[in-house]
C-alpha cells in the first residue's frame, strides 16, 4: 500500500475511489472507511450531496472530495480516473454507481436511448475502469476492486431487459477480472444484492422481498471487499432462487417472470 502526505500534513495510507458515492450505499461505504490515515474521493452527479458525503467523511478524520463525474461518458471517467491515481494512487475502487429503470408502463422493452444510459453506466464505465485500475494496481502489487451487481442478473426479467442484462455482463467480467487479477494480489469482488432500501428502491411500486437496509447492506460489502471475497450474494435466500430457476425448465421461469408486476416513479436526479 502507497503512503503519501495530504496538503494537511497528515500521512495518508489508503485512497479510496467510490463511484455513486453521493447517496445510497456508496455513501454509507463512504462513511463506513473513513478515518485518520484515509482519502476518500467520491464521484457522483450531484454536488450537493457529495459535498454532503464528504464532509461526514472528515468529521471522522479522513482526507474526502467530491468531484461530479458523468459515468454516462466511459473515456471521461476513465480519465478522471487517471489522474486521480496519478495524483495519490488508489488502493480500493468501488463501483458503486447504477441505474435500475424498468420499462414504462405500456411498452415492451426499455426505450433505446434509456438503454444506452444504463449500459454504460451499469457496464462500460465500471469495465473501463476495472480494466484501467486493475493493470495500475497490478504493477504497484496490491489492490481491491468492487463491482455493485444484482441478484437479477440471475434471472431474465422481462420488465427490466437491460438493467439485467448489464449487471449479468458486469457480473461475468468481474468474475473474469478476479481470476485474471489473484495471481498480483489484486482482489475482485462482485456484489450481488437483492433489494436494498435505496432511492433507486425507493421509487418502485410492488413487491420487493427481503429489503434490506442501508447500513446493514453497507456493512456486508464493506468486510467482503475487506476479506477479498470474489462474490457475495446477499440476502441468502438470492441464492436458492438462483439455484431454483437454473434446474426449472426455461418456458416455465419466462412464464412467472412475465407475471410480475412493479411500476416505477420518475427519478428526481
Amino acid at each position: 500500500m502507497t503512503e503519501t502526505t495530504s496538503p494537511s500534513g497528515k500521512d495518508v495510507r489508503h485512497h479510496i475511489l467510490i463511484t455513486g458515492g453521493s447517496s445510497g450505499i456508496g455513501a454509507a461505504l463512504a462513511e463506513l472507511y473513513a478515518r485518520p490515515g484515509v482519502a476518500i474521493t467520491l464521484w457522483g452527479r450531484n454536488q450537493e450531496r457529495l459535498q454532503k458525503t464528504a464532509e461526514a467523511c472528515r468529521a471522522k478524520g479522513a482526507l474526502a472530495e467530491g468531484v461530479v463525474v458523468d459515468l454516462t461518458n466511459p473515456e471521461a471517467a476513465v480519465e478522471a480516473f487517471i489522474r486521480a491515481d496519478s495524483e495519490r494512487p488508489v488502493d480500493v475502487l468501488i463501483n458503486s454507481a447504477g441505474l435500475a429503470d424498468i420499462r414504462p408502463e405500456g411498452a415492451l422493452t426499455e426505450p433505446a436511448e434509456q438503454a444506452i444510459a444504463m449500459s454504460q453506466v451499469n457496464f462500460t464505465t465500471p469495465v473501463a475502469l476495472g480494466c484501467e485500475a486493475g493493470e495500475r494496481m497490478a504493477r504497484r502489487g496490491y489492490g481491491r476492486i468492487a463491482f455493485l451487481g444484482s441478484v437479477a442478473s440471475f434471472h431474465d426479467l422481462p420488465l427490466a431487459t437491460v438493467y439485467a442484462g448489464s449487471k449479468a455482463g458486469l457480473g461475468r467480467f468481474s468474475t473474469a477480472l478476479h481470476a485474471a487479477l489473484h495471481p498480483h494480489n489484486v482482489a475482485v469482488t462482485l456484489i450481488a444484492p437483492g433489494f436494498i432500501d435505496t432511492p433507486m428502491s425507493q421509487r418502485l411500486e410492488g413487491d420487493q422481498p427481503l429489503l434490506v437496509p442501508v447500513p446493514v447492506a453497507a456493512r456486508k460489502i464493506k468486510r467482503a471487499i475487506d476479506q477479498g471475497r470474489a462474490t457475495l450474494v446477499f440476502p441468502w435466500a438470492f441464492q436458492l432462487t438462483r439455484f431454483v430457476e437454473a434446474i426449472l425448465p426455461r418456458p416455465f421461469v419466462h412464464f412467472v417472470l412475465r407475471k410480475l408486476d412493479v411500476m416505477q416513479h420518475p427519478s428526481t436526479h
